[in-house]
């Protein structure tokens, strides 16, 4: 892209969305006169929010730069001024060219933006991009608007933001510099779904057994953690869970940001708070969770761990509560190892034997997803797949053992392939527990596991 306000006259035609966007104008020339239109709004006190009024005054800057353009006096003249009017119009009085994605003309799963660049993932699972010339320009000033609909701002004080926006429908992370060497944004719709376990083993997220065995641990403290990397599937699970929860359990949910939405258990829902200006009032997510812990839950839901909350769930085996909990890693192994890292970086002269015997007594079972790559995708395949490829059992540490031992009770060798059982047992004092809080059902976990009686 060309220095903004400069006329580019060797550029590709509207092969490259320009035509189309803004009636044959150079994206300089759209840049030059959005740059005038909110000059304009500001010197007359144009409310940005009247349709009527900003319409017409963009109409006066744009009519008045075509006459110049075709006496010789400014640019190149414009093909259509209508089309310009039109797309001056939808970057001022709404979001420019994500426009399309806030209004839901286009299905998308993930905005991200570079710079002066936009791609997307489309509702398959495949990368595009915006067919449109933009600048960073007007993409930070989007930014900008949908940050301060959350109450939010970014600037050289704080560079970096995260935030829920467009009334909790999407969460939007933004880092600009001096931290990046340009604009970077992502723009994460969140999927309206209200699923279930069942619904779940219908998409082929998991089978009837391990279904069951996800939905047996919620009527008992259960320590259950999700791993896998991002939009892998980690909070529709969490929150197929908790649905399967009885409606006595009482939840706590700690987050940064509002996803996990257990709503028929009435649960209290907590979030951070960012410190104000002056560095004071802020809340942090180990604070909520130290909170939690002395508010008798019968269940701590942590929505994504990252820091030093890590260490305050060390504490809630001796709560007497259950945890649910997700993580990013790559296997369930590495997300155990990761949550004990975490944990023993929080602390201060925290033995890591200590801290891993406590993570094996609290964590019974860890479920790792995996989501299919954005590279194996091609046109007609359908929505990306989301599938458990492991759910494993965490036994208590034995004698001289160093490391966390993983039992995998259910395996997928790979995307696409059954989720198995392996035939291995569930440790005995889990097994146990389950099988007292099944007892009313007349049915045991070993029965679950292997299909013999189903839970959803």
């Amino acid at each position: 892209m060309t220095t903004p306000g400069r006329v580019a006259t060797d550029r590709p035609g509207p092969s490259a969305g320009g035509g189309r966007a803004g009636g044959g104008a150079d994206p300089d020339v759209y840049e030059l006169l959005r740059a005038a239109v909110l000059c304009a709004v500001g010197e007359r006190g144009v409310d940005a929010a009247n349709s009527s009024q900003v319409t017409a005054l963009v109409r006066e800057v744009v009519d008045r730069y075509q006459v110049r353009a075709r006496s010789g006096l400014s640019g190149r003249a414009l093909g259509s001024t209508a089309s310009m009017v039109s797309r001056l119009c939808r970057s001022v009085l709404e979001y420019g060219p994500l426009t399309p994605f806030i209004a839901g003309d286009q299905v998308f799963e993930e905005v991200l933006i570079v710079g002066g660049e936009v791609s997307y993932i489309d509702g398959e699972g495949r990368l595009a991009m915006l067919d449109e010339p933009v600048s960073e320009a007007e993409l930070r000033t989007v930014v900008e608007r949908l940050l301060a609909g959350a109450g939010a701002s970014v600037d050289e004080s704080r560079p970096i933001v995260q935030a829920q926006v467009l009334d909790g429908q999407a969460r939007l992370g933004v880092v600009i510099p001096p931290i990046s060497s340009c604009l970077n944004a992502s723009l994460r719709r969140y999927v309206v779904r209200r699923e279930t376990l069942r619904e779940l083993v219908a998409l082929d997220t998991l089978s009837p057994q391990a279904a069951g065995l996800l939905a047996a641990a919620t009527l008992t403290p259960t320590g259950l953690l999700i791993t896998g990397p991002p939009s892998a599937g980690k909070t529709s699970l969490a929150n197929a869970v908790l649905r399967a929860a009885p409606e006595t359990l009482r939840v706590i949910c700690c987050e940064d940001t509002p996803e996990i939405d257990p709503e028929h258990l009435m649960p209290f829902r907590w979030r951070t708070r960012r410190p104000g200006p002056d560095g004071t009032g802020g809340v942090t997510l180990r604070e909520l969770v130290r909170t939690a812990l002395g508010m008798r839950p019968d269940l701590i839901a942590v929505g994504e761990v990252r820091g030093a909350e890590a260490y305050e769930l060390t504490r809630a085996g001796n709560a007497g509560c259950g945890m649910l909990a997700t993580l990013h890693a790559n296997s369930a192994r590495a997300g155990l190892q990761a949550l004990m890292s975490t944990a023993i970086m929080a602390g201060e002269n925290v033995d890591a034997r200590q801290v891993r015997v406590v993570f094996t007594s609290i964590v019974d079972l860890v479920v790792h997803l995996e989501r299919e790559p954005l590279r194996d995708r091609h046109a007609g395949d359908g929505p990306i797949r989301r599938q458990v490829t492991e759910i494993s059992a965490v036994p208590p540490l034995q004698g001289s053992e160093s490391d966390f031992a993983v039992e995998p009770i259910f395996a997928r060798k790979a995307l696409g392939e059954p989720l198995r059982r392996t035939g291995a047992p569930l440790p005995e004092e889990l097994r146990e527990r389950l099988d007292r809080a099944l007892a009313p059902r007349a049915t045991t976990a070993q029965r679950v596991i292997e299909g013999k009686d189903q839970l959803v």
